[in-house]
This record gives structure tokens, sequence and C-alpha cells, in this order.
């Protein structure tokens, strides 16, 4: 029973194929509200309202022709976007989204499984890099360049404030940490500043506007992606929708206070709180402009990581202050 259980969690739910159903809605979701706050209709005619449509452009890449440059190094050009997309499914297994609990912890739940997500979540982004280096297009590798530089602009605010969370609640395993908010939901409160920053280092994390600068297509054409097409350039696509899900699941976990309940409720606390999250990001990108590579890093060094930094103060003053009542 418990093998079956494990398959079911790793192939079903949360596994592989809800990640690819619920990251292609979200995707639809997200295409929806972008178009309509600008006074948009978006995806209309690939199922009921577009539903289907995300989907139907992965199957479309998956059909067409593979190329693969004459110059580019083909082993790790063919390779990238699968353990890309691998890893990021890996981050997806450690979301507390079935057993929240402390008594009831998943079999893949261990104390400082936060750390690794995050770690993990930060390899797509290499990996987004090394794509774009060994292509070998000039685009590509403009492109790889600037996801790189931005990556040393958001992750470091983006550390911090998920760490503050953390502190608060005295464990690095994230079901801890939920688990700790749902039982005192008002120290949720001093995390609001923590809560922001997450939001939008994950908005440049995902490359979206007004951090869309690594494939802006009027400056590189496609950026990393110019020289991918068919069944890679569908990986990397799923990619980004399920990191979306993902860094949306972790901000919902460590500031919302996780998915509490059984496999019914736990889904239900998921869908509803990684949508709001994702809603937040679409309105950010429907409200917003594409800035220079420069201005996302000053942006992020001289706002986002003080901004970090004075949220772990608070948190452990806090903390400080609370210990020393309870005495």
């Amino acid at each position: 029973m418990d093998i079956l259980k494990t398959i079911l969690y790793l192939l079903v739910y949360p596994g592989f194929i809800f990640l690819f159903v619920y990251s292609t809605l979200c995707e639809w979701i997200d295409r929806k509200v972008y178009a309509r706050l600008q006074n948009r209709i978006g995806p209309l005619h690939t199922g009921r309202s577009g539903i289907l449509q995300p989907i139907a452009d992965i199957i479309k890449l998956l059909a067409k022709e593979d190329i693969v440059p004459e110059k580019a190094d083909k082993t790790m050009f063919s390779a990238l976007p699968v353990f890309a997309l691998a890893i990021v499914c890996t981050a997806a297994m450690y979301l507390p989204v079935w057993h929240y609990s402390v008594r009831q912890i998943s079999f893949n739940s261990f104390p400082g499984d936060l750390i690794v997500v995050v770690y993990l979540l930060s390899l797509p982004t290499l990996i987004l890099f090394l794509a774009g280096w060994h292509s070998t297009s000039f685009f590509s590798t403009i492109g790889g360049v600037r996801v790189l530089t931005m990556l040393f602009g958001y992750e470091v605010p983006l550390y911090l404030a998920v760490l503050s969370p953390a502190i608060m609640a005295n464990s690095w395993r994230i079901a801890e940490i939920a688990n700790f908010y749902q039982t005192k939901p008002l120290l949720l409160l001093p995390n609001i500043i923590g809560f922001l920053i997450a939001i939008i280092a994950l908005q440049a994390k995902l490359e979206r506007i007004p951090f869309d600068i690594p494939h802006a297509e009027t400056e590189i054409v496609g950026g990393t992606f110019t020289e991918y097409s068919g069944k890679k350039l569908a990986f990397f696509r799923l990619l980004g929708d399920i990191e979306m899900v993902v860094g949306a699941g972790l901000i919902a976990a460590v500031f919302m206070a996780g998915f509490p309940g059984g496999l019914f409720w736990g889904l239900v606390h998921f869908v509803w709180k990684t949508v709001i999250i994702i809603f937040i990001l679409s309105a950010i990108r429907a409200a917003c402009a594409r800035i220079r590579i420069d201005q996302m890093v000053n942006f992020a060094w001289r706002y986002l990581a003080p901004l970090a930094v004075l949220q772990l103060l608070i948190v452990i003053i806090l903390k400080g202050c609370l210990l020393y009542t309870s005495d």
C-alpha cells in the first residue's frame, strides 16, 4: 500500500500529471487575467473560453520539427531542457500539498527541505544560461548572460524573504513552517514585507514583465530560446509554467500558512492560494513596462535586499520579544 501511495504521489498527485494539468491551467488563468487587465479577450477558441489553449500550444510544439544548430553543442543543447524540467518537478515534490502537519509528514519531507527547494528553483536559471551559451547563437548568448546577471539581483532578496517565516517558526522544514502559522495565524502579519519581496523576486525569476530582459523580442529575438524549436522548446515552455506553480506554492506554504487538510482540502487550499499569487503576478505584468538589466539589478540591491534584511530584523526582534514574555 505504501509503495502504491508513493507512486501515486510521484506520478499522479501532486506528481507530474497534476503539475502538467494545473500548470497549463495556471497559464490560461495568467493569460486571461493579463488580457482582461489590458481590455483584451485572451485565449478563446480551444476548449471552453480557450482553457485548452496552453495544452494545444505544447502539443503543437511537440509535433513540430526539432532542429539543432550545426555549431551548437548537440549533447548539452538536447539534454538541458530535460534536466531543467526534471529539476523543477523535483522541487514540486517537496511542497506540503498532501501531508502538511507535523504528525503527517510525507515521505520526502525532512529538516532543511526549504533550503533544498529554493536551491532547486535556482538551478533552472543556470540551465537557461547554459542553454543560451551552448546554442552558440549571438542572440542566445546575450540572453544567457542576461539570465545569469539577473540571478545576482533577485536571488539574495528571495532567499532572505523566505527565511524570515522559517526563523519565526524555528524550523527549516516547509511542513512545520506551514503548521506553525496555521496554529498562530497572527504571526503572518510581520512577514508582509517578505511576502511582497518574494512576489517581486518570483516575477524576476520567471522573467516576466518588467523583468523579461533575457528574451526581449525587440532586442535579441528570443534570447536564450532563439535556436530552440519543437520538443525542446515545448519542454522549456512547460518548465516556465511549472516553475510558476512551484514558486507560487512555495510562497503560499511559508507566507500563507500552507495547505491544511487532507487530500481534498489540501488541494483546495493549494489552488486558491496559488491562484491569488498568480493573479498578483499577472497584475504586475500588466501594469509595468520592461526595464533595463542595470535597472533591475540596481532595484534589487538598492530596495529589495535592504527590505529583506529589515524583514529579518523585524522577525528576529519579534521572536526575541515573544520568547522573553513567555519566560
